[in-house]
């Protein structure tokens, strides 16, 4: 396997930690009242969404579409 479908893996994962994380962070009580009120959600919770959705996306193309494959001529 090669270094970098590994990296691949590593950020998917990480990736998807990171939405776990920004998903129970908008069942919180601050995160409820300030989208109650504003209709957004806090700072934090957008860029754990955010980011964890970006490092998901980059995981699978590292890991499945990366320059691991040898190309035929």
């Amino acid at each position: 396997m090669s270094s970098q479908r590994v990296l691949g893996l590593v950020l998917l994962v990480v990736g998807l930690i990171l939405l776990v994380f920004g998903l129970n962070a908008t069942d919180s009580v601050a995160d409820s009242l300030k989208e109650g009120m504003t209709g957004r959600y806090t700072d934090k919770t957008m860029w754990y969404l955010i980011g964890g959705a970006a490092a998901a996306i980059g995981g699978v193309a590292m890991a499945f579409f990366g320059a691991g494959r040898k190309l035929s001529h």
